[in-house]
């Protein structure tokens, strides 16, 4: 990473795009931009609420029950989807998990996030930060672990990392649809509004959106042909997807992953990864992007 100095910031002067919406994208911008850089926001996919809330409705009704021993949260868009349940029911994320739930999750982010909410985490990595990395750590059922079954909440693109391998160690899972993952944007009747505690105490609530000009698809085209972008970064596997799939020309801009997931997913596309964030928080962000450009 270039060093500060008589050069100024680290990213000073380079453009970097955000694949997020405004709204998701606060922290981030904000680190890219104490780092020098200008962040662009171009949001690709976005996320609703659940085709079938009954699914969900029932699951929650018997998590509340006590009919699961264990409650695995595999993204922060599961906590907003959960919190948004939770609020339509009157009630809040941590009084809708029993205190004798375990809860797990992909790392220390959504740890922050969760415990934001109000819930304890029993189990996150700290190392490999996703599901592989979660499952890793699992212990195997009946060693002391707690009882009763797994309950998944997740996208409808999941990927079946988490549940196959949580099954493995032998604990009966449950999968349930929270919400879906959608190209942005979503149908306004329809689209995740809860704001996580966490997020607004960051500035990332409704009130205070991410710095940055929001692009549309035509426009970061054209800046990505013009040369004027260094950086694209993808938060996700389905946003690496929305890149290949809207994005040209990519072979002279690095691509920055947030996760050894998405940079798997940019590979398989055939798209050349430039460097994939250590941690997946805004400076760790800032830093694989300054690490990509200054190699």
């Amino acid at each position: 990473m270039a060093p500060e100095g008589a050069a100024g910031p680290a990213l000073a002067g380079r453009r970097v795009l955000l694949t997020r919406s405004p709204d998701r994208a606060g922290a981030m911008a904000r680190a890219l931009a104490r780092a020098g850089a200008e962040p662009l926001l171009l949001p690709v996919i976005d996320f609703e609420r659940a085709d079938d809330p009954a699914a969900l409705a029932s699951a929650l009704d018997r998590l509340g029950a006590g009919e699961y021993g264990w409650l695995a949260i595999s993204s922060i868009t599961t906590v907003r989807a959960l919190k948004e349940a939770a609020a339509l029911r009157g009630t809040t994320l941590a009084q809708l998990v029993p205190g004798a739930v375990r809860v797990a999750t992909i790392g220390p982010s959504s740890r922050r996030v969760l415990e934001a909410e109000g819930l304890r985490v029993d189990l996150a990595p700290t190392g490999k930060q996703s599901a592989e990395g979660l499952v890793e750590l699992w212990p195997p059922h009946g060693d002391g672990a707690g009882a009763g079954r797994v309950l998944i909440p997740q996208s409808n693109l999941a990927a079946p990392t988490l549940a196959e391998g949580v099954a493995a160690r032998g604990w009966p899972v449950e999968t349930v649809i929270a919400y879906r993952t959608v190209d942005y944007p979503a149908d306004p009747a329809r689209r995740l509004t809860a704001v996580l505690a966490a997020a607004a105490s960051e500035g990332d609530g409704p009130a205070e959106e991410a710095p940055g000009v929001v692009l549309t698809p035509h426009e970061a085209n054209g800046e990505l042909a013009a040369g004027r972008i260094d950086a694209v970064v993808a938060a996700s596997p389905s946003a690496a997807r929305r890149i290949h799939e809207t994005l040209r020309p990519l072979d002279a801009v690095q691509l920055i992953a947030i996760g050894e997931p998405t940079a798997a997913e940019l590979r398989a596309l055939g798209l050349a990864v430039g460097a994939t964030a250590a941690t997946p928080t805004p400076e760790g962000i800032a830093e694989a992007v300054a690490r990509s450009l200054y190699r």
